[in-house]
């Protein structure tokens, strides 16, 4: 990466430039980031990857948070001190986007991109030191949310999400760590499934971004 110059990104021969650099600051142009997402989109997932241009909408707000526009995310209620929480039918392109945004702000930190149900897995394997290991310092995008099992270590039940959540509220609070996450569910879905105490968590750690419950499922 170019750090004398973020707002330029190279892949293979091809730079792609998301905007102009005026002093220190990136002005963005949101043409040329879709442009640059659809073409890492290609490299990433396949060449059958497209921005599709009901999604530009959500796309936009994605972009203005990721790149810091603190002007525009006020105007849209958008805090750029909390996570994302992107919610959308399944197949809508939720994990696909929340991969691809990272790679607009190279210069920032990055998080990893991580299916819940992996995470269970993990646990029932390695028991509690799974839920200690996501509450460290690090950036995380918890993937499909809600749809994990509950764990199960040693015949002892676990909502591991839940409990990760609760950490993750404590660093966000303590030293303002971020966590992202991907879900089918609905905020009534998410209480069942975690409780009130979670719930209110939720508010404090994440904006909420949702794309339209009628969005096509990009994967048929």
């Amino acid at each position: 990466m170019n750090y004398s110059a973020p707002h330029i990104i190279t892949e293979g021969a091809v730079q792609y430039e998301l905007g102009s650099l005026i002093g220190r600051e990136i002005e963005y142009d949101f043409g040329k980031i879709l442009i640059y997402l659809e073409a890492k989109g290609k490299l990433m997932f396949g060449k059958k990857f497209k921005i599709y241009k009901e999604d530009r909408d959500i796309i936009y707000k994605l972009c203005l948070y990721f790149i810091r526009d603190t002007a525009r995310c006020r105007q849209l209620n958008i805090d750029i001190d909390k996570g994302i929480l992107l919610t959308g039918p399944v197949g809508c392109g939720k994990t696909s986007l929340m991969r691809l945004m990272k790679h607009i702000v190279p210069h920032r930190r990055p998080y990893g991109v991580i299916p819940c149900r992996n995470i269970v897995f993990g646990f029932n394997h390695l028991g509690y030191k799974v839920i200690g290991d996501y509450g460290d310092s690090q950036f995380f995008c918890f993937d499909d949310l809600g749809a994990e099992p509950d764990g199960i270590h040693f015949g002892k039940g676990c909502n591991v999400m839940g409990e990760i959540l609760l950490s993750r509220y404590e660093l966000h609070v303590d030293h303002k760590l971020k966590t992202h996450a991907t879900t089918n569910l609905n905020a009534i879905e998410l209480e069942e499934r975690y409780g009130s105490r979670v719930r209110s968590r939720l508010r404090e750690l994440f904006n909420l971004v949702s794309f339209d419950g009628k969005s096509r499922d990009k994967r048929k």
